[in-house]
This record gives structure tokens, sequence and C-alpha cells, in this order.
């Protein structure tokens, strides 16, 4: 029985978010450079076992590719070349990193925390996650 990994992929960097074992419970996990994304699945995988990864996939307002989508579908074709057993899954990402800003003012951050992009990211990864597992009734 395997976790459940999130992607909320950029140009720059790419939020991780992870379910615990029996997968429950969306946790953000971290942010890394995007370049990196196959070194950090190679070294997560070779820890933890892993039966899905969902992508977020950037669509605009009205279901269309945007800038971004382009970028996001090359970087899941090297991830399955990579890892070909893998099960990856794309989810629509609209609105992710508003919805984060807005938990991490919310919670009552600092701003100083909140400038931070990357922790934008990896929660914006954990709303990917956890509305997916909520679609999936998981």
């Amino acid at each position: 029985m395997g976790r459940i990994l999130a992607l909320d992929m950029g140009t720059k960097r790419t939020g991780i978010a992870v379910t615990d074992s029996l997968k429950l419970i969306a946790n953000s996990l971290t942010t890394i450079d995007s370049k990196n994304i196959i070194l950090f699945l190679t070294d997560y995988f070779s820890k933890e076992t892993v039966e899905t990864l969902v992508i977020g996939m950037p669509v605009d307002l009205n279901g269309r590719n945007t800038d971004s989508t382009n970028f996001v579908k090359t970087y899941a074709k090297k991830i399955s070349i990579a890892f070909p057993d893998l099960k990856i899954e794309f989810y629509d990402e609209r609105f992710t990193s508003k919805m984060a800003l807005q938990t991490l003012v919310s919670a009552g951050t600092t701003k100083k925390f909140r400038r931070d992009k990357g922790n934008i990211d990896k929660i914006s990864a954990n709303i990917i996650l956890s509305d997916w597992m909520q679609f999936n009734n998981l």
C-alpha cells in the first residue's frame, strides 16, 4: 500500500505534498527547484512506496491550456519515462495559489513567511492533493 504524492509544478519551483501511508491525510512536504524533480523523485521513491502521482494541471477559467500547460506536460512525460510503472494523474489546479495564500493569511503567518513563494507552492500542492483525494472519495 503506497502513498500518493502531488506536485504543483512551476517553471522555477515545484511544491510537493504527500499522504500518510494510510492515505487519510495530505501533508505539505517541501518545495524544490523544478529542474531537480527527477532527482527528488528518484530519492523519494527509494525510501517510500508511492502508488499514484497527482500533477496539478494549469488551465484557464474555461478549462483551456495556459502558457504553463506545455511545461507541465513536458515534465510529466519525463517523469513517466523515468518511472514507467508509476500511475500519473492530472488534476485541475485553478485557484490553488490564491487559496494557499488565503490559508496562510488565515493561519496568521507573517508577511515575510507569505512572501516566500516556496511556502505557497507546497500549500498549493497540499490543496491539489486534498481536492484530488476528496474527488476520488479517499
